[in-house]
Parts: C-alpha cells; sequence; structure tokens
C-alpha cells in the first residue's frame, strides 16, 4: 500500500505535528476511505475498497489578499458521526434517506475550515469561512482532480460559462488529456480500468458560482469559476451582457460553509441510486409545504399545437388551450402549460395576445381540476417582480422560467430570489436553459425541477444512445424537465419530424418507460392532444404514473447501455427499462415485491427494431416475489409495467 495511506494514528499520535500530518476518515461501512495530508499543501485522495480512486488532489482557496493551501497551518481537528434522515419534500426516489457518515473538520489559522465526510457510497468536501462579521472576496477556489491512473471521463464539454448545459456528452480517455482542451460542466462521471465508477458534482451551492473542470494534464482537472458580475445590461429581450466583472468568483458573507463538492463512488447500480445531492442540499426553509402539488403538465410547445379532427382553428388561442385543459381532466393530469407566444412580447409579462385570456383559461381548469404554468423568459422576471403576485393571484399555479444560461453569483442569487418570491406566492417554479440541481430546490422546494439536459424538445438531436446516459450523470444529481411522451415514435435514422408533426427517437415502449425512469415533480406529457386521445391504453398509462415517489430499487444497470428501475408509490408498483442503439435481452426478478401481484405489461414489438411505434400490451397477469421475468428491448426500445 502506498505511504500516503500510512496515517498518524499508525506511526504514534503525540509524535505528528500539526502542521505536517495526514489524516483520515473512514466510511461507517469501512469501504471509502478519504485522507487529507496537510503539509507544504493541503492533498486529498480516496481509496474505495483496496482501490485508489482520487490521489493526491489538491485544495486551495483565496480569500481577499489571504492564500490558502500552500503550508496551512492546522489548529484543530475534530470528529463526528453524522446520522440522521432527510425527508425530501418532493420525494424522486424515498420517501426517507438516511443520512450517515463520519466527518472530519480541520480548522487552520486564518478563519479557513475544512469538512469532509465519508459516506458508505462516496465523499465530500467544503472549506468553512470564518473571518468574522461583514462580507469578503473569495478571489479563487482550487481543486485539482487527480485520478489515479487512467480512467474513461463521460462528460458534457462547453468552451465557455454562457450554456444552456444541453450539450450531449463525450466519452474520451483521461491519459489523453492536456492543459487547453474544453472545459466541463458538471456532474461528470469517471470509470477506472477496474469498472468503478465515479460520479463528481455539487450541492448545497449558495452566493456562490458553480463550478466548471477543465483538464490540465492526463488524468487530472483542474477547477474553474465564472466572476461574479458587478454590473450588466439587457441583450435582447432574454438576454444579458456582464458590463463589469468583480475581480472575484464570489462577493459574500465573511463566515459561511461554501458549497460541498462530492463523489458517489462505487458500481452502476450505486450511482443511479445514489442522494447525495439530496442528503448534502439543506434543509427546507418553508414552514408550509402543504400547497406544494408535484404532478404532469399537458405541454405545448413540442407538438406545435397540433390538434386536429375538431370545428375550430388551432393554435395559440383559448379554444385550443381549453382542449388541452379537457385531454388533461379526462386522464387526471395536473396541470397544463401556455409556453412562447401567449403574451404579445416577451418583454411584456401582463398583455396577452388577443387570442389569449389567461384568468378565463384558469377559471376554466379550476372547474376541471387542471392548474395552468406560465412560459417566460428570465429577463422579464427580473424586470417585472410584480408579475409574481400578479399571477398569483389569478390562480396561476406555476412559472416556467427560461434561457438564464449562466450560473455565476449572481445567476445563482437570481435562481434563490425568484424561487423564494414564487413560494412567498405559493407558485411552483420549473428553470429551463437552467444549470444542474445543486440543493436549491432542497431548502425551497417548490422550485419542482430544472432543464439543463439535452432533452426531447431537441427533436432528432435527442439521440437514446445519448439519453441511455442520464440516469447515471444528470438526473443522479436532482429532478430533471427532459420532456417525453412522443407517441410518433421513430427508430433515429426516421425522424424527421417538424414543427407542426414533431417525432420523439426512440420505440413507442421507450417513451412510455421513460415516465418510470427519469425523475421529475413536473413532468411533461410533451405530445399533442390528438395522438393522446387516439393511442389511449398508452396514455392511460402514463397519466397513472407518479412524479414522487417512497422507494427506488434499481434492478439492473450499465451506464450506456441499459436501465431497469423499480418504483413504488404507496402500494403500486412500476417498473420501467430503456436501452440505446444496443438490443438487449435482460432477466429481471420481483424480489423487491412485498408479496403477489397483478403485472401489466407494455413491451416493443417484433417490428419496433424498424416500426418504433410498435409496441405490444400485455393484459395483467399473476407476479410472486420469487418470479423471473425475461423481457426483450428493441434498439433505442423499452418495456414497462405496473404491478398492482
Amino acid at each position: 500500500m502506498k505511504k500516503i495511506f500510512t496515517t498518524c494514528a499508525l506511526l504514534g499520535f503525540a509524535m505528528c505535528s500539526l502542521a505536517d500530518t495526514t489524516e483520515t476518515v473512514t466510511s461507517p461501512n469501512g469501504r471509502v476511505r478519504l485522507e487529507v495530508s496537510v503539509g507544504e499543501h493541503l492533498l486529498m485522495s480516496v481509496v474505495h475498497d483496496d482501490e485508489l480512486i482520487l490521489e493526491k488532489c489538491s485544495l486551495s482557496l483565496q480569500v481577499d489578499k489571504a492564500r490558502f493551501g500552500r503550508n496551512p497551518k492546522l489548529s484543530r481537528r475534530k470528529r463526528s458521526a453524522i446520522n440522521e434522515v432527510v425527508r425530501p419534500v418532493v420525494p424522486l426516489k424515498f420517501a426517507s434517506v438516511p443520512n450517515k457518515a463520519n466527518q472530519l473538520t480541520l480548522t487552520f489559522k486564518g478563519g479557513i475550515g475544512l469538512q469532509l465526510r465519508a459516506y458508505d457510497n462516496g465523499v465530500a468536501y467544503r472549506f468553512v469561512l470564518t473571518r468574522g462579521k461583514g462580507k469578503t472576496d473569495v478571489v479563487d477556489e482550487g481543486f485539482v482532480l487527480r485520478l489515479h491512473g487512467a480512467f474513461a471521463a463521460h462528460v458534457s464539454k462547453t468552451s465557455g460559462f454562457g450554456t444552456s448545459y444541453e450539450n450531449p456528452y463525450s466519452h474520451l480517455p483521461t491519459s489523453e488529456m492536456k492543459e487547453g482542451d474544453e472545459m466541463t460542466y458538471l456532474p461528470i462521471l469517471l470509470e477506472s480500468e477496474r469498472g468503478t465508477k465515479v460520479l463528481f458534482s455539487e450541492s448545497d451551492v449558495r452566493d456562490y458560482p458553480h463550478m466548471f473542470l477543465a483538464p490540465v494534464a492526463p488524468n487530472a482537472f483542474s477547477s474553474r469559476f465564472p466572476k461574479s458580475p458587478e454590473t450588466w445590461e439587457p441583450y435582447g429581450d432574454r438576454g444579458w451582457r456582464v458590463t463589469k466583472e468583480r475581480d472575484c468568483i464570489a462577493h459574500t458573507d465573511a463566515s459561511r460553509p461554501l458549497p460541498w463538492r462530492f463523489a458517489v463512488i462505487g458500481d452502476d447500480v450505486t450511482i443511479a441510486q445514489n442522494q447525495m445531492e439530496v442528503m448534502l442540499g439543506g434543509e427546507c426553509e418553508l414552514d408550509d409545504t402543504s400547497w406544494i402539488k408535484p404532478g404532469q403538465v399537458c405541454w405545448d410547445w413540442w407538438n406545435h399545437w397540433t390538434i386536429w379532427g375538431v370545428d375550430f382553428v388551432t393554435g395559440i388561442n383559448n379554444a385550443t388551450y381549453k382542449y388541452i385543459i379537457d385531454c388533461a381532466s379526462k386522464y387526471g393530469v395536473e396541470y397544463i402549460l401556455l409556453d412562447e407566444g401567449w403574451n404579445q412580447r416577451v418583454e411584456d409579462p401582463f398583455t396577452t395576445r388577443d387570442e389569449i385570456d389567461v384568468s378565463e383559461l384558469v377559471e376554466y381548469g379550476k372547474e376541471r381540476n387542471v392548474g395552468v404554468f406560465l412560459w417566460l423568459a428570465w429577463l422579464t422576471v427580473e424586470q417585472h417582480p410584480e408579475l409574481i403576485p400578479y399571477y398569483a393571484k389569478m390562480g396561476v399555479k406555476g412559472l416556467k422560467i427560461d434561457f438564464m444560461d449562466h450560473s455565476d453569483q449572481w445567476m445563482v442569487n437570481f435562481y434563490e430570489r425568484v424561487a423564494k418570491a414564487c413560494a412567498d406566492n405559493h407558485l411552483l417554479v420549473d428553470f429551463h436553459g437552467s444549470f444542474k440541481p445543486a440543493g436549491l430546490e432542497q431548502r425551497l422546494p417548490n422550485l419542482i425541477s430544472y432543464e439543463g439536459v439535452r432533452g426531447m424538445e431537441q427533436g432528432g438531436g435527442c439521440h437514446p444512445d445519448n439519453t441511455i446516459w442520464l440516469p447515471f450523470m444528470r438526473n443522479a444529481v436532482g429532478p430533471m424537465d427532459f420532456t417525453p411522451g412522443s407517441m410518433q415514435s421513430a427508430q433515429p435514422e426516421d425522424n424527421r419530424g417538424t414543427g407542426s408533426m414533431p417525432m420523439g427517437s426512440g420505440t413507442r415502449a421507450y417513451q412510455m418507460a421513460l415516465y418510470v425512469c427519469f425523475e421529475s415533480g413536473l413532468q411533461m406529457l410533451a405530445d399533442s392532444p390528438t395522438r393522446y386521445l387516439r393511442e389511449d391504453e398508452c396514455t392511460r398509462f402514463i397519466a397513472s404514473v407518479p412524479t414522487t415517489w417512497d422507494e427506488t430499487r434499481v434492478l439492473k444497470a450499465k451506464a450506456g447501455d441499459h436501465y431497469v428501475v423499480a418504483k413504488r408509490k404507496g402500494e403500486k408498483w412500476f417498473v420501467g427499462a430503456i436501452t440505446g442503439s444496443h438490443p438487449q435481452d435482460l432477466e429481471i426478478g420481483f424480489g423487491f415485491l412485498s408479496r403477489p401481484g397483478n403485472i401489466t405489461q407494455f413491451s416493443d414489438g417484433p417490428n419496433a427494431y424498424r416500426i418504433a411505434v410498435d409496441y405490444k400490451k400485455k393484459p395483467a397477469a399473476a407476479i410472486r416475489p420469487t418470479d423471473t421475468m425475461s423481457i426483450h428491448l428493441a434498439r433505442n426500445g423499452g418495456w414497462c409495467a405496473v404491478i398492482e
């Protein structure tokens, strides 16, 4: 074993200097070990079982003119155990989440602390500032993620800090990385030569920018952060130009914890089933959450208001939206969304087009138990904050806010200000053009979902070979508004959808299974009401799938290849399976059942490999906990079932 893992405890604690020592914290089950070497530099290493994963990752911080991380002076250490249960207001995997870890807190001279946690499935660390009252400038936070040997890296590259966070995944060997390569936003997924997976991301990000990572050498990334904007001006109807930056990444409280950085470590099931972002996200700040109602949404933009076989002209008008409300009501879908186009000008949230009367639609929906969401550009919300109480008083249930495309300190604070203002007015929020979840939705759970994903709104650019990574990456760190539900399913080479007649890549059973496999407190039904009404048995299954869950069991998983998951809500279990371009024959067991039940299945039809709309429904049949079943997924295919 390498010398770095010889601790002071083995040498005799009394002989170790506080200024030159190695500190260790081990997970409750003993499988994960995090070590910090305090010497000329502050270095962190992580071992999973007997495999060295992260090796001598340097940690540093510059606060005002003080540089911390070179010859740090350790003054105190404290060990503690974290043993609590987190109960998310909007539970996407589990109604209760055990948060159990061993923690080491190191205090250094200069008002800098470091908290480190070892979980059974990973590690987390964060800096803590204790520099008195008032404000301070965090000039930079240094982190070099140094891997022990060559890994495969799965990342979303970006050429700059301005991004929609929707780039497809790239897959590259870390041994070929070099300084100057494009950076990536989080999360990233790493795979060792032994097959161990590492999911790296962050949580509890507040009044602080999100982290990016840039290759700096083979097997090494370094942190990058956008500067904190000081002044800016609008650009168009939804953009901005920063006119002056501060010479820091965050102008913030002088005494506060900084964001958690975490690494989930294990196999594919561990990665897909993790709840690290939830455990580290912070406590709910709302006294009353009874009004927060997750649910499904009939969405207009993707299907381009395409309705036919009716006696009125369809488009952005009240007659069309009333028809959409009627469809939602028929299937028990909780909401509809008026996307871009309902107001005359994006910049003006109060003047609707002549054919739209929002208050009339709100009342019409209320009579049918269907709530209304409104789309708005973020700049409109920023310039007209009075719209939040205005539409809340009208009875609107939520806002879809779009095109932020940044994650600097100012924009992070915009998310929080808006989510808090919406909470004060009992409005839900769905952020599009957004960064990944990083804890805010735990503190303000009316923030019901985020985009930040290459979802189905990309049309033919949303390919199942990319989508199959999402349970192990983007959706593994929080809610994801992917917008599934195409009934005009197509194999990718046949996807020639247009605005008025869109298509979704993947088979019909695949599109249905996405509702079980993907997690979002606000789940879209993206296709036309006409198609949903014509495909009644498929629509009834989709509409029956909950958006929150009591329990999740990942049954089979291989990142980039296949994903099979079972989820329970009350007494019902739903099971979903998806794959990419490789067909699958999988055997699944039903040991997660506590007693026998009846299973109804939807699977790829024999010609789905070519004609993606081909599917088969099997009527309810008995199923027991001891049973196993073989399922076949066509290429870009899926399978789903409900057990009652």
